[in-house]
């Protein structure tokens, strides 16, 4: 035996001892392993990690080719007719009355006005006021193609040359040509292949809307995967062209989601949403919990109008569950009431600030859109928050009487909670130089989107900016300062639900473009004309409640696509060129808010039920009550407040 060399008694213990450390670590292992694998189970299977349920996709995918297979309606071949037969007659009957001319003879300056008062009866502007605020961009914005000469002088005659009355008259005349003196049967057969591809176009729509909502329904397929089929429908079936749709996914309202995920993500990483909550609570909180649900809606609502919802439900979550935990004692360890009531009013307290102001949800925005793209009334920013922010300060104190109403916790003081967020106010520090920028470029972004639209028109900014262009530009300053890097973007920022939007957006316009919504708004309302509802305020508030079932079943956003078009081309049947149209724009917006009742309705609805304390039930409990009296306060704010108000000098309904 050499030097130093163990004995064999001196390798025995130390061999036990690593045999025993061995086995402490691969038992640890093996715990974690398990703890891992617990927790696995336990969480939920989102929707993004779910794979095609055939035998639910298959339902939709049948029924859009029976619908196309099926026999095209007389009305859709009529629709058709108008649409892409209808302009073109219409500019011959304007060019031959104004003009003695027809089309081919007239001048360019001729046609140039012919056009023009054919595109402003397309949007319902029938007055001589109207054409005359028309400029050169608004030509090329619609394709009306012009020089500043030809546009100049076509202004000039109608301003010099035609009386109002007489205009009048003849955009009257038009509309009454397009839709009811072109007759399918008549047409010749250049002019009916053009309407039969317009009624094969509109049969499209109709069997996408159907595929589309039956989809968004059931969830049968990721909703991101529902944006891209909308999107190879229209290519394969020849509606549009891939280039066009591939324009389409990227409009100013995709730009504004995008942005505004983005920014929100900016916000959550920085600490800057704790720190702004605990602030607010720490100055306002009072400990009966009937005060503090208060508080808790009259922070979240207003924040929600210019925040996205989602991500104010997910800053305030740990908030309302930290204040119910620390206010159980020994004597009531659990009070289920309570619990629910703090959830719900955060839920809530998104859900009915969101319409206050474009910013607060995509289903203003493609409100504004729609209503641009349909009739050219542009909704500025700011503009949008004095009609719908009254409406959000209306809720407050509703929402908070049903929801102290229907919840009667054992707890009444939250006096321990408020101690707790003291405390951690006072841990926190000072506010960080990231912090500090996130804020400012923030405050920078509001002020862009209160005012873009009114610089524009001063002259202030050479281009009109949109909504859209500032948000993203506002998480492109995040990036420049150092705030987050895209890492931070790719990770906090859902993706899929701006490819969802996108998809959203071009199925509404899809169904305006065809003449798909124009028909089937035209079905609505002859449904409607023998109940007296076809018209007014019962047609709105028929509007107002179809839209307010669908958003809970689908997303507000879809939901405000899929009936928008519809809503405004009710509308523009029975109101065309009155303040009805922008109202209508507005309440089917705030109306797709009204997802009160299930926890599909909206993110907070979900984010909230992630905390535990609620069942299914318990958003029925204050659902069903909020949703009625929702409705009613729209109506009555549309009746009263806007009705008083009126919309840019437009004619009253």
């Amino acid at each position: 035996m050499g030097y130093g060399s163990p004995s064999r008694g001196g390798l025995e213990p130390i061999a036990h001892r690593i045999r025993n450390v061995a086995d402490k670590l691969a038992a640890r292992r093996q715990m974690k392993k398990g703890l891992k694998m617990s927790k696995d189970k336990k969480q939920k299977v989102t929707g993004y990690d779910k794979y095609v349920d055939w035998k639910i996709f298959i339902v939709p995918v049948v029924l859009f080719f029976v619908l196309l297979l099926l026999p095209t309606p007389y009305g859709m071949k009529d629709v058709g007719t108008e649409y892409r037969v209808g302009p073109k007659a219409v500019v011959a009957q304007i060019t031959r009355t104004l003009f003695d001319a027809s089309p081919s003879n007239a001048e360019q300056w001729q046609l140039i006005t012919a056009q023009m008062m054919e595109q402003n009866m397309r949007m319902g502007a029938l007055t001589k006021d109207r054409f005359l605020k028309r400029s050169f961009k608004w030509c090329h914005k619609y394709g009306i193609q012009a020089d500043r000469r030809n546009f100049e002088r076509a202004r000039t005659h109608i301003q010099e040359k035609v009386g109002d009355d007489t205009y009048a008259a003849l955009m009257q005349q038009a509309a009454k040509l397009r839709r009811d003196g072109l007759k399918y049967e008549e047409l010749s057969d250049t002019d009916r292949r053009a309407a039969d591809r317009g009624a094969w176009q509109i049969k499209v729509a109709i069997a996408m809307g159907v595929f589309v909502v039956l989809c968004f329904l059931t969830e049968c397929i990721p909703l991101p995967g529902v944006a891209f089929c909308i999107g190879l429908i229209l290519v394969f079936t020849g509606v549009t062209s891939r280039s066009e749709v591939a324009m389409l996914y990227w409009s100013d309202a995709c730009w504004f989601i995008m942005g505004s995920l983005m920014f929100a993500a900016a916000f959550v990483k920085t600490g800057v949403d704790k720190r702004v909550c605990l602030m607010m609570f720490r100055k306002l909180a009072v400990p009966n919990v009937r005060w503090i649900t208060l508080i808790i809606f009259v922070i979240i609502a207003p924040l929600a109008a210019f925040i996205s919802d989602h991500a104010l439900a997910a800053m305030f979550l740990p908030i309302g569950m930290l204040l119910y935990q620390n206010s159980l004692t020994r004597e009531v360890p659990e009070d289920p009431e309570l619990g629910k009531m703090l959830m719900i009013a955060i839920a809530m307290a998104c859900n009915i600030g969101g319409p206050g102001a474009p910013s607060g949800g995509a289903r203003n925005v493609i409100m504004m859109t729609y209503l641009t793209d349909m009739f050219g009334f542009d909704i500025g920013y700011f503009q949008w928050v004095t009609y719908c922010f009254p409406f959000l300060i209306a809720m407050i104190p509703i929402t908070w009487f049903v929801v102290n109403w229907r919840f009667k916790p054992r707890i009444t003081s939250l006096a321990p909670a408020m101690d707790q967020l003291r405390s951690e106010i006072g841990r926190m520090g000072g506010w960080n130089r990231q912090q500090i920028w996130a804020l400012i470029i923030f405050m920078v972004m509001v002020f862009g989107w209160f005012t873009e639209k009114g610089f524009y028109q001063m002259g202030i900014y050479p281009v009109r900016l949109g909504i859209g262009v500032i948000a993203v530009a506002g998480a492109v300053a995040y990036l420049l300062a150092g705030v987050v890097n895209w890492r931070d973007y790719q990770e906090k920022v859902d993706w899929g639900v701006v490819w969802l939007y996108a998809g959203a957006i071009i199925f509404g316009r899809t169904l305006d473009d065809t003449g798909a919504a124009y028909w089937l708004a035209r079905s609505v309302i002859d449904l409607l004309a023998p109940l007296g509802m076809d018209s007014g305020l019962p047609l709105m508030a028929v509007s107002n409640g179809l839209t307010a079932v669908l958003t809970n079943l689908m997303a507000d956003g879809p939901a405000a696509a899929a009936v928008g078009p519809i809503s405004l081309n009710m509308a523009g049947l029975v109101h065309p060129g009155t303040t009805y149209l922008p109202f209508m724009a507005m309440s089917t917006a705030v109306a797709s808010s009204f997802a009160y009742g299930l926890i599909i309705g909206t993110p907070p609805n979900a984010i909230v039920y992630a905390s535990g304390y609620l069942e299914p039930k318990d958003y029925l409990r204050v659902g069903i009550p909020i949703w009625f009296l929702a409705n009613i306060t729209l109506l009555l704010l549309t009746g009263v407040y806007w009705a008083l108000r009126g919309f840019s000098g437009l004619p009253d309904f």
